[in-house]
């Protein structure tokens, strides 16, 4: 299979809709949003066109609000990421706190196509963000994922990430948060992008 990673630009917003939409019309879907925007807005989002429509709005933005990932051509994954100063729930998060004053850039969730899950697509997404954020000048990056110490867990719980991913890409483990997913602690894995 040939992988390809790549920012989600408006250009691209056809697959961005085609991984993040709900699959069948009238299903409510968060599109991404419910990290990026504030309480104020998530609540005059209500309707599937203006999720839609705001992420729409955010591709067309200079920084990516994420990357896709293309298996032979097709859209299969999407990475969710940004400068964490940027990422409004993150700011005012009681779960998950800074661990410092590093302005690092943080991975919120990832959504994987069903068919090309267990793949090491979320490696791949990762790879490609990591590699946006140290050409955006990013000192950092990291994410809060759960250790599923070798469990298969739903998947729909780990939108998230897993720790065996983050660490095969170079994250290191720096502390925990008090947030949990698949009923397990999300750590703090962060990879510093400064030489």
């Amino acid at each position: 299979m040939t992988v390809e990673v790549v920012p989600a630009t408006l250009e691209r917003f056809d697959d961005v809709a085609a991984l993040l939409a709900p699959s069948r019309p009238g299903t409510p879907a968060c599109w991404c949003l419910s990290c990026r925007v504030d309480s104020h807005e998530r609540g005059l989002l209500r309707t599937e066109p203006q999720r839609r429509e705001r992420m729409r709005q955010l591709t067309a933005e200079p920084i990516a609000p994420g990357m896709l990932a293309y298996v032979d051509g097709s859209p299969a994954g999407w990475v969710n990421f940004g400068p964490r100063q940027a990422i409004g729930r993150l700011q005012r998060s009681r779960t998950i706190l800074p661990v410092d004053d590093v302005p690092v850039w943080s991975v919120l969730c990832f959504v994987i196509a069903t068919a090309h899950r267990r793949r090491g697509l979320m490696r791949e997404l990762l790879r490609g963000a990591t590699q946006y954020a140290r050409e955006h000048g990013a000192p950092a990056i990291e994410g809060y994922p759960v250790d599923t110490e070798g469990r298969r867990l739903s998947g729909t719980l780990l939108f998230v990430g897993v720790a065996s991913a983050f660490a095969a890409e170079g994250f290191e483990v720096i502390g925990e948060t008090n947030a949990t997913s698949a009923g397990r602690t999300r750590l703090v894995m962060r990879k510093s992008l400064v030489s």
